[in-house]
């Protein structure tokens, strides 16, 4: 192996992570089984303990595993929950309540990271992202722009969708299952733009959810939803 070879492999750590999502990927490893120790992982790659540990921490994280102590580490169940708000699919949302769901793209593209979608997708600093602008209809009235940064290291064949017949949700949950996901609420003026999309005045407040997605231990996706105020309301329940 050449000195340029090196360079070019991951991380030892995320070769650790690699391995283990690979392994729960090819069903090896089911949800609720316990994964090897430490020390089976440190020798099975010739590094350090703390290396290995790196790997699992990270992975807890994203809570593609849990640390029982005392017991071991096992494969988490593989869902996403939040008290507030779950990650759906707006058309089948919207079919749900009986009515009809369309949408009309207006951005698809491939771009240049800023300095701010590269720390938050955690990648260098001449990334390429993929970029989609789309806004969703609910009985031919606007309830939703969608501005979403996909990562195409998880969804290369991103930009080749037709996303009148499939919704980005939709694609992302089949081609990079979710593991984790952030995401914050905050009321907004909408810019020019998005009041425009969503036939609203500029003085109109909206509800922006914001959302990070995780997938096979990268992140997938950063998105901001538009929802015209007096339009649409998040709900939801626990118990």
């Amino acid at each position: 192996m050449t000195a340029q070879d090196r360079q070019e492999l991951p991380p030892i750590f995320q070769r650790i992570k690699d391995y283990i999502l690979g392994e729960i990927r090819s069903g090896n490893l089911l949800e609720g089984d316990l994964i090897p120790t430490e020390l089976a992982l440190a020798a099975q790659f010739n590094v350090a303990r703390m290396t290995v540990n790196r790997a699992l921490r990270e992975l807890t994280a994203e809570q593609i595993l849990v640390r029982v102590q005392g017991s071991g580490t096992y494969v988490a169940q593989q869902k996403y929950q939040a008290t507030l708000v779950t990650v759906k699919n707006i058309a089948e949302e919207i079919r749900n309540r009986g009515h009809i769901h369309k949408s009309t793209l207006h951005t698809l593209e491939q771009k240049k990271a800023t300095l701010l979608l590269t720390k938050q997708f955690e990648l260098h600093n001449d990334a390429i992202l993929f970029h989609s602008v789309i806004v969703h209809f609910e009985n031919e009235i606007p309830i939703q722009v969608e501005d979403r940064w996909v990562n195409p290291n998880i969804a290369p064949d991103y930009l080749l969708q037709d996303f009148s017949k499939i919704t980005p949700n939709e694609y992302l949950m089949a081609t990079a299952p979710l593991h984790a996901a952030e995401y914050s609420i905050e009321a907004c003026v909408p810019t020019r733009k998005v009041a425009k999309m969503l036939a609203i005045e500029l003085h109109n407040p909206c509800l922006v959810l914001k959302r990070r997605t995780h997938s096979n231990g990268h992140i997938a996706s950063v998105a901001a939803f538009w929802y015209p105020g007096h339009r649409y309301r998040f709900a939801g329940s626990f118990s």
